[in-house]
């Protein structure tokens, strides 16, 4: 059984198998819009999982290794090896809307290495930026850490240093890193180094948030039956430039206006602002 659909295999036909948001992404896809490469893993995959955790690795794993290295090929970057930075964002996409119910995981691919390599890429306090949010989000998606337990953190250092985040070195910036890491451990929790790992736990998460108390109240108020599963995107991250800065953008949503393509962005400029804002980019081949 087909587990996994590229977003040029899919339609807006598909939204049962595959989710509101694989179907639209893929449906976009086929038109010819501008969407970051990637992947639906469909909703029968998560009914499975959540009745067979033991699927995940039976049937799963090695068709989201080998969606993961086609997704290497079509961006030109890497996802575990030296060169250009391949992030990825897991979100949920259940056939019914359920905003805001289910869990997303940014800036997958990160780690102590790699961070470096961004940061050649980038800049220093943009990269440290990027892989701060993944172990905050993957420390309360996966382990259901409190993000507070990281703010203060990084709040408590940044004043020890005398520095805003922005000033900081990359030493400064390792020990931030290094303490985020021992919030994780004093739960008796590690983040994962291997990129894939980061992946498949992320992916298990978002199966599993489909039982969570916000998403089981929010189908029970809209009479959404329990049987419908979520999908999960599997989306390549994208660097753009937003009023001069570098942006790492989560998801694109394409739009055709009449004039020109443009690409909706939705962003985060820092976690800390706590600010979700939109901005077009114009599209550039």
């Amino acid at each position: 059984m087909k587990r996994i659909f590229h977003f040029h295999e899919g339609s807006a036909t598909m939204s049962d198998l595959l989710g509101g948001k694989g179907a639209n992404l893929a449906e976009m896809t086929q038109l010819g819009l501008p969407v970051p490469p990637g992947f639906t893993i469909t909703t029968e995959s998560c009914i499975d999982y959540l009745k067979r955790p033991a699927s995940f690795h039976d049937t799963l794993k090695p068709q989201i290794i080998e969606a993961l290295q086609q997704l290497e090929a079509t961006t030109g970057k890497s996802f575990d090896q030296d060169g250009p930075v391949l992030l990825v964002s897991v979100r949920s996409g259940a056939a019914i809307s359920m905003p805001g119910m289910m869990d997303t995981i940014l800036n997958l691919g990160l780690n102590d290495q790699r961070v470096l390599s961004l940061a050649q890429q980038t800049s220093v306090s943009f990269a440290f930026e990027c892989y701060r949010r993944l172990m905050q989000l993957f420390g309360d998606v996966v382990y259901h850490i409190d993000k507070q337990r990281f703010d203060s953190c990084c709040d408590q250092l940044c004043a020890q240093f005398g520095k805003s985040l922005e000033q900081l070195s990359i030493a400064e910036h390792q020990q931030i890193i290094t303490a985020y890491q021992k919030v994780m451990y004093s739960y008796g929790d590690v983040f994962p180094q291997d990129p894939y790992e980061q992946v498949d736990t992320a992916i298990q998460a978002v199966f599993k948030s489909w039982h969570n108390p916000r998403a089981k109240i929010y189908r029970e108020l809209h009479n959404i039956p329990e049987n419908l599963g979520t999908a999960v995107n599997v989306q390549a991250m994208v660097l753009v430039m937003v009023m001069n800065k570098v942006v790492l953008v989560s998801h694109l949503l394409a739009t055709l206006p009449l004039e020109k393509m443009r690409y909706s962005v939705n962003f985060y400029v820092t976690p800390k602002a706590k600010m979700s804002l939109q901005a077009c980019a114009h599209h550039n081949r």
